[in-house]
């Protein structure tokens, strides 16, 4: 290898991260990160089959809080690739390392409630821990570019995930039930720390609205709805395979195809507002979108159980009626942080109404617990309406089509 090779080689190996401000504005999501995203997929459906099979109001507590942690780490790991990342060497290395924890954290998600909780609590401190410090790279960098409106957005973001390792790190030393109060707080904080950043930092949350944010936020709502795939596939396994408990499975198959048909065609492929408030609005409002999706997926598995019940059982029932109600409800937030919303305001004002009675109508439905069969076949009923008045709506203004 000629010197000139071997430095060629080096560079790409040890190129600095994209500065803040660096924005690809054609970038698309790359082969890599979709890599990435498939990790998630062994991460969320064992935090999916804890809630499978611990259907309380504890077992919702607990898989909520995971969830939000994995969220959370999705978030930090993927607004680094599309701020910073490149294509190159060290971009690749810090990816794959990443995997490699995550794959660990995946091992002791479906017991990080119990006892699994300190071996999850040890990696995901881990994870955070190089969070760290591919987030302190790029403020030393803000520094040295002497980039002021940044540097106070990338110093919190290094003190964050620092004070993350230590809280979630010293976590592993409590028992369950304590642990799980600490990491409810640390999930509040990000929130809120999010929200602080949008209104209080010159430079926002530093992020652009790009095709490929909104394709990143997207990929990962597909990456949810396949927990719904895997929870319909669990219970049809094994339950009776009689027509009954088909057409139920089927059902609700269906639920995951309506929250697809209306996520992608109303909120889904459309980019938000170039605001910082309104931007953290639109990131922070995929967490629930993404916890209700992920949640009815575990619900499939016991509606698909007791298929031949006269009536839902009331966990299941109160679980698959506010996951939809949930996501409609956090859809509300998405869509107001659009910019089409106020382009065409004719569509989206009224479709708010429509999307908070459609939760109001399968809380009531999940009050009512009807057959499985019919309950999964009311709250498609339900996901379909708003689908079909949407369209309406869309067509008489003349923008339905590629958004």
């Amino acid at each position: 290898m000629t010197s000139e090779t071997h430095g060629r080689f080096k560079r790409w190996f040890w190129r600095p991260p994209r500065a803040h401000g660096e924005i690809i504005a054609d970038r698309q999501v790359s082969n890599l990160e979709l890599f990435y995203d498939l990790v998630y997929v062994a991460v969320l459906g064992q935090a999916s089959h804890h809630l499978a099979g611990h259907l309380s109001v504890r077992g919702v507590a607990e898989f909520a809080v995971v969830f939000a942690l994995i969220w959370i780490a999705w978030i930090n790991g993927s607004l680094y690739l599309e701020l910073h990342g490149r294509e190159d060497g060290r971009t690749r290395s810090i990816v794959f390392v990443q995997m490699g924890i995550l794959v660990l954290l995946a091992v002791f998600t479906a017991d990080a409630a119990n006892g699994g909780g300190r071996g999850f609590a040890m990696v995901y401190a881990t994870y955070q821990l190089i969070q760290t410090l591919l987030w302190s790279t790029v403020w030393r960098q803000d520094r040295r570019r002497d980039h002021t409106e940044f540097l106070a957005l990338a110093g919190g973001y290094v003190v964050g995930t620092g004070v993350s390792v230590a809280v979630i790190g010293a976590s592993a030393l409590l028992t369950a039930t304590p642990r799980l109060l600490v990491w409810a707080g640390l999930g509040v904080a990000w929130i809120v720390g999010i929200a602080l950043a949008a209104r209080r930092s010159r430079a926002g949350l530093g992020l652009t609205p790009t095709d490929s944010l909104v394709e990143r936020f997207g990929l990962f709502t597909i990456i949810v709805l396949g927990e719904v795939v895997i929870g319909v596939v669990d219970g049809l396994s094994v339950a009776e395979h009689d027509a009954r408990t088909i057409v139920t499975g089927m059902l609700a198959l269906s639920m995951g195809f309506g929250f697809w048909w209306i996520y992608f065609d109303l909120v889904g492929s459309r980019l938000p507002r170039a605001n910082r408030v309104a931007l953290a609005n639109w990131v922070t409002s995929h967490l629930p979108i993404t916890l209700a999706i992920t949640a009815a997926g575990a619900g499939m598995v016991s509606l698909i159980g007791h298929a031949h019940d006269a009536s839902t059982p009331a966990s299941t029932s109160w679980l698959l009626a506010g996951a939809v109600a949930t996501g409609l409800l956090a859809l509300v937030l998405t869509e107001q942080a659009l910019a089409d919303a106020e382009q065409l305001s004719v569509v989206f004002r009224p479709l708010r109404l429509a999307l908070c009675g459609g939760a109001a109508t399968a809380l009531i439905i999940g009050w009512l617990r009807p057959a499985p069969w019919l309950l999964a076949l009311l709250l498609v009923a339900i996901l379909s309406t708003i689908w079909f008045f949407a369209v309406s709506r869309f067509l008489r203004a003349d923008a339905w089509g590629e958004p």
